[in-house]
């Protein structure tokens, strides 16, 4: 049975990618993204008995097995591998050493029974299906108006730029008959007029050739520019339309190489794609000149290129694997980078750059090794074309000799065919390279789709609301949230009310499930159960975005960006006002701290805030939170970098501001500033106090942090 390999998008679904697989081999084709929607997963990844239930789902029987690396063979193929104690593969063939393995991570694997006795953990899934299985062909492959959204111009200036290649290969076709003539006529008859008449035209053909190719170059150019900017344009609103989770759940490096698919995908078209049409025809062309002069020739020229088709066609599978696995691999090592150098104060501090440096050096040598796999096929390619067509240019010179002393062939008319066909094998050759290049474009493509056709945080347009004028109510009613089917909940059967103007603190045990309710009520996620209304307006029927336009907030890993002070308070509003920005800065009691800097407000920082203390940072973030004067404020721990003094100076002003606040804190100072505190355990709110009753606020047992179950 025939298994395709799936690579997981996602950081943790690597059991989904192996359920889709197996469900692949028995026919049901269903695509990660459909499986993710269908049931999604959390950060944490799948437990085996959710890969059971999801399985069950899609009409299978499922059975766990604990078994011995000799029982292997045993099993009935495909089947899911539990592996290295926190992945899923799926072992596709047994054999006597060695075992095929598609791992979702990494693709194809062959290994030997010692390499698989490191990485087995004695746990599989045989999967066989039910009454209720129904196989499923795979969906219609994403086009390309979903992959890049609307282009303007896009066929004008495609057909402009195949009209002047099509101009620009006439000349190539009239190339051949001068050397004919000349050789035919002039050398034969000595005729030096007919000579000069020649080359004069030939040349001016020539003259208008160049000019021909100039304009088609700065075509390809200003295609190739203006293609680029609209598709990564688009590419990149939607992928800041998406939801906060699409971010969690993915390796910044595979986002990033992701994106990157784009300019592939712009290359093919605004290059390969004429082309492929001009080699196609040309081809055409030069075919039909070749069998004017004679079809036996002709024949050889069609078998070796037959032969090289074949050749390529047996190659694709390992080109496409091989492609695919160095995209993955280069993904790995771009998101170490990236890593590392946002984490280099804690490498620095832990001493571990030697490890650092050293993990690095294998993801480039894996990266180095894939490239190196794949110029190996293109070489072996290209050894193949050249041996090929040099065979057959032999042999044609060879038969075409015989023909000329038959005097079936003049000498001109040889070196005509020649050229025609070297024109033939050579854009034969290029036409069936670019079908193989526009194949890969799906690999491209479906890297891609990761990206746009993920559902984006609010697919209907925005309902025009009137949005409260004064600090607006919160209702929580019976909320609950989790992060997939089976998952613990984080959030259950929560219910509050916080007035307009009031100021409430939610304290509770690290793990109790603040932070995720802080991101519910600014809709960055989206509840399992029960309903948030701001100002009496429901946040999944308005959207997000419209409520968010009354909120400041300051989450705990909220960032700076690289630019001035004054840009990141006013968050690069091209028209900010500069008072406004002062009088923010100076609510967050950092006003002092920015007027010492010998730039000032127009001191440049880092992206991430690397020439700020920590309390500076909190503050400036605090400040550009402020200067959107919200009616509604959320502050996730805003003050913990702060000392008692200055956090006394910014709970002072907070509690001055005529708004609605939402107060996640720990420590008593800002708990105390509150009007009302809410004490979480476990997902609930399971207390209520007043200021009165604030000295008596208990600390929450380590054990509240504990997820509840449904």
């Amino acid at each position: 049975m025939k298994v395709d390999a799936i690579l997981q998008s996602e950081a943790a679904e690597c059991g989904l990618a192996s359920l889709a697989m197996v469900a692949g081999a028995h026919g049901l084709r269903i695509g990660l993204p459909e499986l993710r929607q269908r049931f999604p997963l959390s950060l944490k990844g799948a437990r085996l008995n959710q890969l059971i239930h999801v399985a069950q789902h899609l009409g299978f029987a499922a059975r766990a097995l604990r078994l011995e690396l000799e029982d292997l063979g045993k099993l009935r193929l495909p089947c899911i591998l539990h592996w290295d104690l926190n992945h899923f593969v799926v072992l596709a063939k047994v054999g006597r050493k060695r075992v095929t393995v598609l791992d979702p991570a990494l693709g194809e694997r062959r290994l030997g029974l010692a390499e698989v006795s490191g990485h087995f953990t004695g746990v599989a899934l045989e999967l066989a299906p039910t009454t209720e299985f129904r196989p499923r062909r795979a969906a219609p492959s994403v086009s390309l108006g979903q992959l890049t959204g609307p282009v303007r111009g896009l066929w004008r200036s495609l057909t402009q730029l195949l009209l002047l290649s099509v101009a620009l290969q006439v000349f190539v076709v009239l190339a051949p008959f001068f050397m004919q003539w000349v050789v035919d006529q002039v050398l034969v008859s000595a005729d030096r007029d007919l000579l000069l008449v020649l080359g004069l035209g030939f040349g001016l053909a020539m003259l208008l050739q160049v000019g021909v190719g100039l304009l088609r170059g700065w075509s390809v150019l200003y295609l190739s520019s203006s293609l680029g900017l609209q598709w990564m344009g688009n590419v990149f609103a939607h992928l800041l339309r998406l939801p906060l989770d699409f971010f969690e759940k993915r390796h910044l490096g595979d986002v990033t190489s992701r994106m990157g698919s784009v300019q592939a995908i712009q290359r093919t078209l605004t290059t390969s794609f004429v082309e492929a049409i001009i080699d196609g025809l040309m081809a055409l062309v030069t075919l039909g000149m070749m069998l004017l002069y004679s079809w036996k020739l002709a024949l050889v020229t069609l078998l070796a290129v037959a032969l090289y088709l074949g050749i390529r066609a047996l190659a694709w599978r390992p080109l496409r694997d091989g492609t695919e696995k160095q995209l993955v691999a280069a993904a790995k090592q771009q998101t170490h980078l990236l890593e590392s150098l946002r984490g280099m104060q804690s490498l620095k501090v832990a001493g571990q750059e030697s490890l650092r440096r050293a993990g690095f050096g294998n993801l480039l040598a894996d990266t180095v090794n894939e490239e190196v796999r794949l110029a190996r096929m293109n070489l072996g390619f290209n050894s193949a074309s050249q041996l090929l067509f040099g065979v057959e240019r032999i042999v044609v010179i060879w038969i075409g000799a015989l023909l000329a002393l038959d005097n079936v062939f003049s000498v001109g008319m040889l070196i005509a065919f020649l050229a025609y066909k070297d024109q033939f094998a050579q854009r034969m050759a290029g036409l069936i390279d670019k079908g193989v290049e526009f194949r890969m474009l799906r690999l491209h493509g479906e890297r891609l789709a990761d990206i746009v056709l993920s559902e984006p945080e609010e697919t209907e347009p925005l309902p025009e609301v009137a949005l409260p004028d004064l600090p607006p109510a919160i209702e929580v009613e019976n909320l609950s949230f989790r992060y997939g089917e089976g998952e613990p909940w984080v959030i259950r059967h929560c219910s509050f009310r916080i007035e307009p103007g009031e100021s409430v603190a939610l304290i509770g045990a690290s793990g109790c499930g603040k932070s995720t309710l802080v991101k519910l009520m600014l809709g960055l996620l989206k509840p399992s159960e029960g309903r948030i209304r701001i100002g009496g307006l429901d946040i999944q029927q308005v959207g997000p975005r419209n409520i968010r336009a009354i909120i400041g907030a300051v989450m705990q890993d909220d960032q700076l960006f690289a630019g001035s002070i004054a840009d990141n308070i006013a968050f690069f509003d091209p028209h900010f006002d500069q008072a406004r920005i002062e009088a923010a800065a100076r609510l967050a009691a950092v006003h002092e701290d920015i007027a010492a800097m010998p730039m000032g407000y127009h001191s440049l920082i880092g992206d991430m805030g690397s020439s700020l203390s920590g309390g500076q940072k909190q503050r400036v973030i605090l400040a550009r939170a402020l200067y959107r004067k919200p009616k509604l404020l959320f502050l996730d721990e805003a003050t913990s970098h702060l000392d008692v003094m200055r956090e006394r100076l910014v709970n002072d002003a907070v509690r001055r501001l005529r708004l609605t606040k939402v107060i996640v804190a720990h420590r008593p100072e800002t708990i105390a500033s509150a009007d009302r505190v809410l004490v979480m355990e476990a997902g609930r709110i399971v207390q209520e106090l007043r200021p009165q009753k604030q000295a008596q606020v208990p600390e929450p047992a380590p054990s509240a942090a504990a997820p509840v179950e449904a």
